[in-house]
């Protein structure tokens, strides 16, 4: 009842675990991830930034010693903190398909082209089932238009699928001046899905400490309108399997996304804050919501309220601006629609 199609993957459940290092970098966690229900699993993200600085710091550390005095305690290169070296990472793709039979979807993340398509290949030989390209770029230069920001996306999504033969989704931002737009290009380019969205890092300053500080917020469930809307708006109008991302806490939440036309949603905050068992619940929510409204599949359910299949196809776009301020009434988190009286 919850076999959903991805990327040409059938999977057993529309829950995937998105990428995210707590979750997937622990080989024990993705069996766990497995035995609760997941339907694939995305690895934590290979940052460019990371596969630049493994080029360059051999070079740099190998020579460290150069200069050093007859009685130096080593030679050997020192390990700088945190290193995640490429190698590493082909070995937990190896490690994760001999452990887990559910597909392994590997994230790709960087913003340029580089060495995007010698890595893909890479990831491709190690067993990964399929590639997420999450193209995270912030924009800072007031000298680059929107159009050539969008074509550096291209460039970097039509080299990878020139060099790899498995499946490839792109994780996009919602930050295009016309997404409906850019995402046909993408389509055109060959891409098999979409991601939507990508929940860019947002700074906070520390007014003590007066320092820039990172700051990870988990979603919540109000995080699901902005990819519930795109997915029913895109839905049936691109030849493209839809994952939606942000916001999936309960089974309504999946729910919802599944009938605007997702094929699959990701789950990351949920599972931080209840643990790796909340997929089964979310699960079993699922099931008894499709047995009791009397649906067959999740292919029966999916699309069913996207914008080409929705009585009122609006709803998803400018024209309910309006009306939901005109709804709403200081105070109250619940309001009746106003009635009008004309000729006053």
């Amino acid at each position: 009842m919850l076999a959903t199609h991805y990327l040409g993957l059938t999977l057993s459940s529309p829950l995937v675990v998105g990428a995210c290092g707590p979750l997937t970098e622990n080989l024990h966690h993705l069996r766990h991830i497995e035995d609760a229900g997941a339907g694939a699993v995305v690895l934590h993200s290979l940052f460019e930034e990371q596969l630049q600085r493994d080029r360059f710091e051999l070079d740099y550390y190998l020579n460290q010693g150069t200069e050093s005095y007859a009685e130096a305690l080593t030679y050997f290169p020192h390990q700088p903190l945190f290193h995640v070296s490429a190698e590493t990472y082909l070995d937990h793709i190896q490690r994760a398909k001999a452990m887990v039979d559910i597909p392994i979807i590997v994230s790709l993340n960087g913003d340029a082209p580089g060495g995007w398509t010698d890595y893909a290949k890479q990831l491709e030989a190690a067993g990964a089932d399929a590639l997420e390209l999450n193209i995270y770029a912030v924009p800072t230069d007031p000298s680059q238009t929107a159009a050539e920001l969008e074509q550096a996306h291209l460039d970097i999504v039509r080299s990878v699928i020139h060099h790899v033969n498995i499946p490839i989704a792109v994780k996009l931002s919602p930050y295009f001046t016309n997404l409906a737009n850019f995402t046909h290009q993408i389509s055109m380019a060959g891409v098999n899905g979409l991601v939507l969205f990508n929940r860019f890092y947002q700074p906070d300053i520390d007014l003590e400490a007066l320092e820039v500080l990172p700051r990870v917020l988990l979603s919540t469930s109000q995080d699901l309108r902005l990819p519930l809307r795109w997915v029913a708006i895109l839905y049936g109008t691109l030849p493209l399997d839809f994952a939606a991302t942000g916001g999936i806490h309960q089974a309504q939440d999946a729910i919802k996304l599944l009938m605007a036309g997702a094929s699959v949603t990701q789950m990351v905050s949920a599972l931080l804050r209840h643990g790796i068992d909340h997929l089964h619940t979310v699960n079993q929510g699922i099931q008894e919501w499709l047995k009791s409204h009397e649906y067959e599949s999740i292919q029966q359910l999916q699309g069913s309220m996207s914008q080409i299949n929705c009585p009122n196809p609006s709803a998803f776009e400018r024209a309910q601006y309006i009306k939901s301020i005109q709804t709403y009434s200081l105070g109250e988190e619940q309001v009746h629609e106003p009635s009008y009286s004309f000729g006053e």
